[in-house]
């Protein structure tokens, strides 16, 4: 590696080391509480399961094995976020490499990112659309090493159906992808007929089914309860005729809203726009398949059921956009303006936290402003004042329930309801209910408390 290149590398790292330093530091200095989806993945991770009502269970069991590490450490979990992130702009850098075989274009391309808000304002919040950046990336790494290589190598098959796999467990959405890179190789083979069928690519189908068996059988004894809500966030069941046209253009809008500081800092470095597009190139063809293809094929889905596309869905979607871009405008590139790229860079790298530490301080009615570590204190405090057993479960939703469960010493397991569940229960441990004060009040058979309008019961064997 020449001189050139390694001070590149260090560049790279400082960048991908300072981004993750100032995005673990700005939340935990900033916030009171930890968000909502990573109160949600903690409580999951408290009674891991291999499905949850709401999403598979991946971003549960690495928000538990942190848990299992640092504790009711808020820090910690902003630094898993950040681990994530890094870990998809390490993918991305070393695929652009492969693509670009210029390593300062390969840097830019992981720099491009920083204009995108997926990528930095929301990453603090650890949450199943954040766990997919690693599994997403390497994916599409991997894939690349298959497409590329004249002999395809067992490993790069394994590696590819094992992080699939972790992906789909990670959101159902991961399938976008997934289908986009079978759809690729179905092209390859069977219709430009300029790749073979090799069957190392079964490996890949073998390990991704292997794997995702335990959640199949969970889904099936569940009634597919994560996939009935996937759908019912779409607005599926309340679409009308006129969202297969207004959904999909809101989508479209919403997408180049959040892209244009991509645009203005790629437009920053060229010369001229001139797009010189060639659809037999190799490379061309798979950056396609990767980038615009989900997105497409996520446009078409929302046209043909009038479904509701959320934003932060789109989060991994555009990992690779950077790569994309400085190929196609690759010989537009006037590297002589890279200080107004760096100015551009430095700004959005800055402000994003500036502004997020502006409204996370200001703005005091927020849910990560909830005092959930005072409230377990105090539940805590009454409950040993009036039991002598210890808090074992905690009843009531994801993000009072889930509050309890992570803050309370004796990390109690979170469960929604006990409908089916009471044959689970140690009959020693103490439970605590929270939810509507009026009515817990009317029917709790232990102790009653009331704290900022939520009500408690808690259940446990009495003092003598």
């Amino acid at each position: 590696m020449n001189v050139l290149n390694r001070n590149i590398n260090n560049i790279f790292f400082i960048f991908v080391l300072s981004h993750l330093v100032i995005w673990t530091l700005v939340p935990s200095l900033t916030n009171k509480n930890l968000p909502l989806d990573t109160i949600e993945a903690l409580a999951w991770g408290s009674n891991l399961d291999w499905g949850f009502s709401k999403h598979p269970p991946m971003s549960a069991f690495l928000s538990e094995f942190f848990f299992i590490l640092f504790g009711a450490q808020d820090w910690a979990y902003y630094l898993l976020s950040q681990i994530s992130v890094l870990i998809a702009f390490f993918f991305v850098f070393k695929f652009a490499n492969e693509i670009l075989e210029n390593f300062k274009l390969s840097l830019i391309s992981v720099l491009l990112l920083e204009s995108i808000f997926f990528y930095n304002f929301t990453t603090p919040e650890f949450n199943v659309n954040v766990c997919q950046l690693p599994f997403w990336s390497s994916v599409v790494y991997f894939t690349w090493k298959i497409y590329d290589a004249k002999e395809i190598k067992f490993v790069d098959c394994l590696l590819v159906g094992l992080f699939a796999a972790f992906g789909f467990l990670s959101k159902y959405l991961f399938i976008y992808l997934l289908v986009s890179i079978g759809l690729l190789f179905i092209y390859l083979i069977f219709i430009k007929k300029n790749k073979k069928f090799d069957f190392k690519y079964l490996i890949i189908l073998e390990v991704f089914i292997v794997l995702l068996i335990p959640h199949i059988l969970w889904l099936n004894k569940n009634d597919f309860v994560s996939i009935f809500y996937g759908l019912k966030r779409t607005g599926l069941d309340e679409s009308e005729i006129i969202d297969h046209l207004w959904h999909p253009v809101i989508f479209i809008l919403k997408q180049i809203g959040i892209l244009i500081p991509f645009f203005l800092l790629t437009f920053s470095l060229l010369k001229k726009i001139k797009l010189k597009i060639k659809f037999k190139d190799k490379k061309l063809v798979f950056l396609f398949f990767i980038n615009l293809l989900p997105i497409i094929l996520i446009f078409i889905t929302s046209i043909v059921t009038g479904s509701k596309i959320r934003t932060m869905w789109m989060t991994p979607f555009y990992l690779f956009f950077g790569v994309l871009f400085i190929y196609i405008l690759k010989s537009q590139i006037d590297l002589k303006k890279i200080n107004l790229f760096l100015y551009g860079f430095l700004f959005l790298f800055f402000l994003s936290p500036i502004l997020y530490s502006f409204i996370s301080i200001n703005n005091d009615n927020k849910r990560t402003d909830y005092s959930g570590k005072e409230i377990a204190n105090l539940v805590e405090r009454r409950w040993s004042k009036n039991f002598s057993n210890e808090i074992m479960y905690v009843i009531g939703d994801e993000w009072y329930g889930g509050n309890l469960s992570y803050h309370i010493s004796t990390r109690p397991k979170w469960f929604k309801s006990l409908k089916k569940n009471i044959t689970d229960l140690n009959p020693n441990g103490g439970i605590v209910y929270t939810g509507n004060a009026e009515v817990l009040k009317e029917v709790c058979p232990g102790d009653f408390g009331k704290i900022n309008k939520q009500g408690f019961c808690m259940i446990g064997l009495n003092i003598k």
